[in-house]
């Protein structure tokens, strides 16, 4: 039997690195194309879904086809700074977007309750996966979607500390230092970590110059934090990260990336129609490569495997 792939997109208003964007969701119709690619290799991913995406007309109307054909999950993905109901923070000291652990307990439990009723009436389904908004997350959190039936998160990034990167309060991000790099439970939820390892490499064939000798050396030596994240990491590196776990017991990978990465000038990362095609170009490469070892799961059939193998 394959491993499990678990494609994971955070699926938001556009450009969100960019913090007077508006709460547009323009980004929705670029997604059919990714689904295409997913569907070529029989994976399925996982639309993480905030408030204002679960709004948009043309992505309920793509998500619910999908759903149907089984092609996919929805799960949540809160953006405390726009999903309702608005409160105030008395001690806000920048302008910087809130992580939802900076409300109080009960403003948290509010906006969880609207986003998941919001879903699941839209997709009448039950919402059982959920990722947080910047990465926070902590055990009132986790509780509270426990409380509205949840069953795995996959907010955890191992080996990564944000607490440099500060919320509207300017309190730091959550600390993932020394987090397992494998599945867990945390107060009644399975926690399913983000695949990232540090990884040793040599890559000659991103030789150009005395400068890139220096970098690959200093990876070779002490080695680079990699993901499966294409906006961060080259083909190169990702399929040396696929290699890296297929040999550990790990039984699962997970592929990362926002919605907003698909559009042109939708991030800071693809600016043009040219960026966008040489995205797919990779992606294609990697999801084939992946097919070699990996069959296609959503967080929800994960979550079931989890149970019966575990």
């Amino acid at each position: 039997m394959k491993k499990k792939f678990i494609i994971t997109i955070d699926t938001e208003e556009d450009n969100q690195w960019d913090l007077q964007i508006s709460n547009l969701t323009e980004n929705a119709r670029y997604l059919e194309r990714f689904q295409r690619l997913c569907n070529k290799y029989k994976f399925k991913p996982v639309y993480l879904t905030t408030y204002n995406m679960a709004k948009d007309p043309f992505f309920i109307k793509f998500a619910k086809e999908q759903l149907k054909a089984g092609n996919c999950e929805i799960g949540m993905h809160l953006h405390a700074w726009c999903s309702p109901p608005e409160f105030k923070l008395e001690n806000k000291k920048n302008n910087n977007r809130e992580y939802l652990i900076e409300y109080p307990i009960e403003v948290m439990e509010e906006k969880i309750k609207v986003l998941d009723k919001l879903l699941e009436d839209t997709f009448e389904k039950k919402i059982v996966s959920h990722r947080s908004g910047r990465w926070a997350i902590n055990e009132e959190y986790i509780s509270l979607l426990a409380k509205y039936g949840y069953k795995c998160d996959c907010s955890v990034t191992p080996g990564v500390n944000w607490s440099n990167c500060l919320g509207g309060t300017g309190i730091g991000g959550s600390d993932f230092s020394s987090y397992p790099v494998n599945p867990y439970y945390t107060n009644g939820i399975l926690e399913v970590p983000v695949s990232i390892r540090n990884i040793r490499y040599f890559n000659l064939n991103a030789i150009y110059s005395f400068k890139d000798v220096l970098r690959e050396a200093h990876h070779l030596s002490i080695g680079k934090q990699t993901w499966l994240r294409p906006s961060n990491n080259s083909l190169y590196q990702m399929k040396k990260l696929v290699d890296i776990i297929n040999n550990e017991s790990t039984d699962y990978i997970m592929f990362m990336i926002h919605s907003s990465e698909f559009m042109p000038g939708g991030s800071p990362y693809y600016k043009n129609n040219e960026d966008i095609d040489a995205l797919f170009k990779i992606l294609d490469e990697l999801f084939m490569y992946i097919s070699n070892f990996y069959e296609g799961s959503t967080l929800e059939e994960y979550y079931s495997y989890y149970l019966i193998n575990k």
